[in-house]
């Protein structure tokens, strides 16, 4: 088994598997917001806070992407619930520094008269 034929081998095998191993995303933190608005909120007001909350990518560097949208779903389990914002930090540290960040303080502002209740979960992306 010492033949350089398997030392080789052995050795494309290590740089194939560390490669790969470099080739995986690192995990991401999502901090996934939805937001309840009050009844009486007004269709302007909220398409108001959906253009602040957008906005916050280009103002925070931390935030790595953010996505949203309204809920669609048939089932009627979303308890109210009708925006979800889907935001991507490289980690803890970075949601902790978006947090208190002040453009975030200033579109909380702007949310709090429209909304009737919020629910965040931060988590650890897996494949």
């Amino acid at each position: 088994m010492n033949h350089p034929v398997f030392a080789v081998l052995a050795l494309a095998a290590v740089a194939l598997c560390c490669v790969a191993a470099s080739e995986r995303p690192a995990p991401v933190l999502r901090h996934v917001v939805m937001f309840k608005f009050k009844d009486d909120a007004a269709a302007a007001d909220i398409r108001k806070i959906e253009e602040e909350f957008r906005a916050l990518k280009g103002k925070i560097s931390q935030v790595q992407a953010l996505e949203w949208g309204t809920n669609i779903s048939p089932e009627g389990l979303n308890q109210g619930f009708t925006h979800c914002f889907f935001v991507t930090f490289a980690d803890e540290k970075a949601r902790d520094a978006y947090l208190p960040h002040q453009a975030h303080q200033d579109f909380v502002k702007i949310l709090r008269p429209a909304l009737d209740k919020v629910l965040v979960v931060d988590y650890v992306a897996k494949e």
